[in-house]
């Protein structure tokens, strides 16, 4: 088969020449995105192969298939990017990565709680310029807490282990509840009051219609005042503006996340040397109570 690999880091050739057993497939990359700008290229193969931050809405796929192409082949586990129901009615398949390391996803989730409550990466800095003060340092027990776990798919399964690991109080909310997390003692809450009781809530969910900005004013109205929010799964399950005013009131306490809504105009980019022009995270990185990483959890690594 020939394959359109598009949006094509230079650490994932390695990976998919490796596993391209035999040559069995054609694989040409481009570094562009697929748009309607790079369209064009798709001319003369059976496949494309995208990354979660190429949008493929429905124009897209009507002219992926006035050019012929078969499949869509994500290299993500989520498939919210693109337009099923028009690639379906245009007989393309779309096929997705069924998980990534839900273990790697889950410890990231950790760190970024450990660093945003111990405030490491503050310390780091500081130190690196002769500071040794303690001064503003202080950071809270994870023992004893009560962590909520918004999805106990696997990736949630497994932040819930960690966190039972650290003598935590473990809560759920998920549409279907997990018989291996009851047994290990978690107690499954409905939205509300996992919002209300929770001194941490750790999102594993997918984005749907139903979890589009979950986390709204409404909910973070409910929220304990100075609570603590994890966002490794998609950024748009957080209405980021809404965010901001919750960092600004206070209610927020902390926000950590490896997932930003608009984060196709931004992630696996380097933008150094130019303006950035998202006002939203722009924002998000003056506040000190919150972290944020480029998306990097799927990244292949080295054994």
């Amino acid at each position: 088969m020939k394959v359109a690999v598009f949006s094509t880091k230079y650490y994932e050739r390695e990976y998919l020449n490796k596993f391209n057993t035999g040559g069995k497939h054609q694989l040409t990359y481009f570094d562009n995105a697929l748009t309607t700008d790079t369209i064009n290229l798709t001319i003369g193969f059976d496949a494309v192969c995208v990354l979660l931050t190429d949008k493929i809405d429905e124009a897209i796929v009507d002219k992926l298939s006035a050019n012929s192409i078969q499949l869509i082949d994500l290299r993500s586990a989520g498939y919210d990017n693109v337009d099923i129901a028009a690639a379906t009615k245009r007989n393309i398949k779309v096929m997705r990565v069924p998980a990534y390391s839900p273990q790697a996803i889950a410890e990231h989730a950790v760190a970024l709680i450990l660093t945003l409550d111990r405030k490491t990466h503050k310390a780091y800095n500081r130190v690196r310029e002769n500071n040794f003060t303690l001064n503003n340092l202080m950071g809270f027990n994870l023992s004893g807490k009560t962590v909520g776990v918004v999805g106990t798919g696997k990736i949630g399964r497994a932040f819930c282990n960690i966190m039972l690991g650290f003598g935590c109080k473990v809560i759920a909310y998920d549409i279907k509840e997990s018989a291996a997390m009851i047994e290990k003692g978690i107690e499954y809450k409905n939205f509300d009051n996992l919002l209300q009781v929770s001194d941490i809530i750790s999102i594993h969910c997918p984005l749907t219609e139903q979890t589009h900005h979950l986390f709204n004013n409404i909910a973070f109205a409910k929220m304990k005042v100075g609570a603590m929010l994890i966002n490794t799964s998609r950024g748009a399950v957080i209405k980021t503006s809404h965010a901001v005013e919750a960092l600004k009131r206070r209610q927020l306490g902390y926000l950590g996340i490896d997932v930003y809504e608009g984060e196709e105009n931004l992630f696996f980019k380097d933008l150094s040397q130019t303006i950035v022009e998202d006002d939203l995270i722009e924002r998000l990185m003056s506040f000190n109570n919150v972290l944020i990483t480029p998306h990097r959890l799927f990244s292949p690594k080295k054994q």
